[in-house]
């Protein structure tokens, strides 16, 4: 997708999104895996120009979970408080950053709380490239200017210090452009649960096939999009991150999603 139409594109996000702050993203097949020409990609990702999957209509959060949103679930008793080391949960003035520290339990329960649940991973996939057959929604390379990340060469305000463009965390939700679906820090900020069990031929032998919700079971979840303390190629659309379940972590958040109508 060229420039010029990404930049007509984004004249409409905000029609893409509904008043609960969801973005509709329609059915389709589109090109799930390892985008053509990029030599990042790892065995999981599949063949170099992805695998045709189809994806029915869905809605997914135009933003990450914040640490407000979170707290509403868990003041009722519904989501566990996380423990507070390296947490925005605990953190002063970080109502407004991505939710972290989660378990995929955690994910779970929150989204569920809301009517919810967490994107299959085609969906995320989907969701995250927006219409691009590239590495990154925006080309071939990525940095502090698109997301929140370790670069390699952004400093801040924390000395000698990469992570999270030179802050050494999060920041708050919507600080960077959103995609052509409208959806922020989908790549970066914090690397976000999806609802799939992992496994490493899930794009050809499961997604392909039909079936977005398996496997059934597995050791590990999968996890997509890089967060502020990884490096550029962890934030490639097509990465896939295997997280114990019980895994919590200053980089783990999530978004919800739900079925469309």
């Amino acid at each position: 997708m060229s420039k010029i139409l990404l930049s007509i594109i984004s004249i409409f996000i905000p029609l893409l999104a509904n008043a609960d702050g969801e973005a509709l993203i329609p059915e389709g097949n589109f090109m799930m895996g390892c985008s053509k020409g990029d030599t990042a990609c790892y065995k999981d990702e599949s063949q170099q120009g992805g695998v045709s999957v189809f994806v029915p209509t869905f809605y997914i959060d135009n933003y990450e979970v914040t640490v407000s949103d979170y707290k509403r679930c868990a003041e009722v008793g519904k989501c566990r408080i996380p423990e507070p080391e390296f947490c925005n949960y605990v953190a002063k003035d970080h109502d407004k950053h991505p939710m972290n520290c989660v378990k995929w339990q955690d994910a779970h329960d929150y989204c569920t709380f809301v009517g919810k649940r967490l994107p299959y991973e085609a969906e995320w996939e989907k969701a995250a490239r927006g219409g691009t057959s590239s590495p990154y929604p925006w080309g071939s390379a990525a940095s502090c200017k698109e997301a929140i990340i370790n670069d390699g060469r952004t400093t801040g305000s924390v000395k000698g210090v990469l992570d999270g463009c030179g802050e050494d965390g999060t920041f708050p939700v919507g600080s960077r452009q959103a995609n052509s679906f409208g959806l922020f820090d989908i790549h970066g900020n914090v690397v976000e649960w999806v609802e799939n069990w992992y496994d490493p031929e899930a794009l050809i032998s499961i997604y392909a096939k039909g079936d977005l919700k398996g496997p059934n079971s597995g050791n590990k979840r999968v996890a997509r999009g890089g967060s502020w303390d990884d490096k550029a190629p962890n934030l490639r659309s097509s990465f896939r991150d295997a997280r114990p379940v019980t895994q919590w972590g200053g980089s783990l958040g999530f978004r919800c999603a739900r079925d469309g109508k």
